[in-house]
């Protein structure tokens, strides 16, 4: 069966995470490089020991690797920061990058609600953790209906937060906060994340706040069900820890400072979406659902960017 060749930056949990899941799962895409830093880390030698090729001189150490012109796809788990130079040393060969970072260079997608839009992209970007688990959301609610303002919470286990994570907490709420806005459809967004110390570790939670007007609780119902169907399609662990919960909201109360000012009118509610994500325990621990989306979510990505490649080789082919 045909493969996509495809490299990753970062060998740190969510770099070892996903060389595994390609290993294991992956139909369209064979991992060729492991690149990293520290000559030590945990993930190269994993990677030496499945057969991999690992790189220990990060991105221009994959330049020269003897397989760079064979890869077409390159995942970069490192962080914000590092992916800028990433993508400034790659942008001349012509790559897909796929962004598991907080970035932000090329275009946020989910690919439960947005994929199909941007397949073609040189550097697509992986949103966060805690928007891949809830924008899609937002975005069933928004299909249904206006949402005046979106507020999620991520609560995920401090132990599951690495190194990566916990430098990037300020890109993760404004990437987060304007992917909210701009690929769920909410006219402001807010974004949260908690640190959750407790001792066994608790998997991901997330929750998802809407402000609506006269809400078809059914409607909304049958729509967030749909999207929670779509997104466990690759994130299996994905689930909602109960039904929709709809409240309605005092009639003298106001919501200016969340909706930028504006007057929304009156029939205002508040519909409250909790959600779970456990992981799939490939490399991390279950509880670790916050990395195993972030890996399941850019896998999808990368299936459908190479599948679009066949396709695109095989009608030139037939030409």
């Amino acid at each position: 069966m045909r493969k996509t060749k495809a490299a990753i930056i970062g060998s740190g949990n969510i770099g070892t995470d996903l060389l595994i899941k390609i290993k294991r799962i992956a139909e369209n895409i064979e991992i060729a490089v492991l690149v990293g830093i520290d000559p030590a880390s945990d993930g190269l030698a994993r990677a030496r020991r499945l057969g991999i090729d690992t790189v220990d001189t990060g991105v221009q150490g994959l330049i020269k690797h003897p397989e760079f012109d064979e890869i077409e796809i390159i995942f970069d788990s490192t962080s914000a920061k590092a992916h800028v130079e990433n993508e400034k040393a790659l942008r001349p060969h012509g790559k897909r990058l796929i962004d598991l970072t907080p970035a932000a260079i090329g275009p946020y997608v989910v690919p439960a609600v947005n994929l199909d839009e941007h397949l073609g992209e040189p550097d697509v970007n992986m949103v966060t953790c805690g928007g891949q688990a809830t924008i899609p959301i937002v975005a069933a609610i928004s299909a249904i209906t206006p949402v005046h303002y979106a507020e999620i919470v991520a609560s995920i286990a401090s132990k599951s937060a690495g190194p990566g994570t916990r430098a990037n907490i300020d890109e993760f709420t404004e990437t987060t906060s304007q992917a909210i806005v701009q690929v769920g459809g909410a006219a402001h967004g807010k974004a949260i994340i908690i640190l959750n110390p407790a001792d066994p570790p608790l998997i991901m939670r997330d929750t998802v706040l809407a402000l609506v007007t006269s809400p078809d609780r059914e409607v909304i119902r049958a729509s967030v069900a749909d999207m929670v169907d779509k997104v466990s399609g690759y994130v299996p662990g994905y689930r909602l820890k109960q039904e929709v919960q709809f409240t309605e909201l005092g009639a003298g109360e106001s919501f200016r400072t969340l909706t930028g000012g504006a007057d929304v009118g009156s029939d205002l509610w508040k519909v409250s979406v909790f959600l779970e994500v456990e992981g799939a325990a490939h490399y991390l621990p279950a509880y670790a659902g916050n990395l195993d989306i972030m890996t399941s979510a850019a896998l999808q990505v990368a299936e459908r960017v190479a599948e679009s490649m066949f396709a695109t080789s095989d009608v030139e082919v037939a030409r």
